[in-house]
């Protein structure tokens, strides 16, 4: 459960492999993603899974306006399927995002208690929400939670920043990422914040 210390955990990492140290001056440090902890945070995740960027802003902005702002569970359970359509919100992300408000508003989910769990643990709390996979538990921990070691190997953008980095044929599979970062442990987040930031800075030529 080792906090994420960026500027210490990427110099720990270079520390121990030449490819991250020779990023880090090509590129220079990424900045750290952080948001708070709570529904708020892991309704955008949900609503961010496997769109782009755009679609999911735009969704994001949109359900912000129509709830002025109250973005708590109760007040998001009560809203009508017509209104969360007009935001963009597609059938199945509809119903993943009810069942993140029920399971907060029953007290089936406690993100209160989820935030002192150790990691392994946290994430399987989450994966039992409807809608809520792996990745989006990963990424919840790491950006909400500040988890040191907290990697979502299945986000494609860290598969192919991992090939770049390592000049592999093709990107690694996600098991297989799982596998080739075990020696990153436990400074994995850092790693993930360099490789997004790699992934949107590609060599030039």
């Amino acid at each position: 459960m080792a906090r994420l210390v960026l500027s210490r955990d990427l110099a720990a990492l270079a520390a121990r492999d030449a490819d991250i140290a020779r990023e880090l001056r090509r590129i220079g440090p990424p900045a750290k993603r952080e948001r708070p902890p709570g529904f708020a945070t892991l309704l955008r995740i949900i609503l961010g899974q496997q769109v782009s960027v755009q679609a999911a802003a735009s969704m994001w902005r949109r359900l912000e306006e129509g709830m002025g702002g109250a973005i708590d569970p109760a007040a998001f359970v009560a809203r009508d399927d017509e209104e969360m359509r007009s935001w963009g919100l597609s059938r199945q992300k509809r119903g993943y995002a009810r069942a993140l408000a029920e399971a907060l508003s029953s007290g089936a989910l406690d993100l209160a208690r989820i935030g002192r769990m150790r990691d392994a643990d946290a994430i399987a709390a989450l994966v039992t929400v409807k809608g809520i996979g792996v990745w989006t538990a990963e990424i919840y921990l790491l950006f909400a939670l500040g988890r040191g070691d907290a990697f979502p190997a299945g986000d494609l953008a860290l598969r192919v920043g991992y090939q770049r980095l390592k000049g592999l044929a093709e990107a690694p599979s996600t098991s297989a990422l799982r596998d080739l970062t075990e020696p990153w442990r436990p400074h994995r987040g850092a790693a993930a914040h360099l490789l997004w930031h790699s992934y949107a800075n590609p060599p030039l030529g």
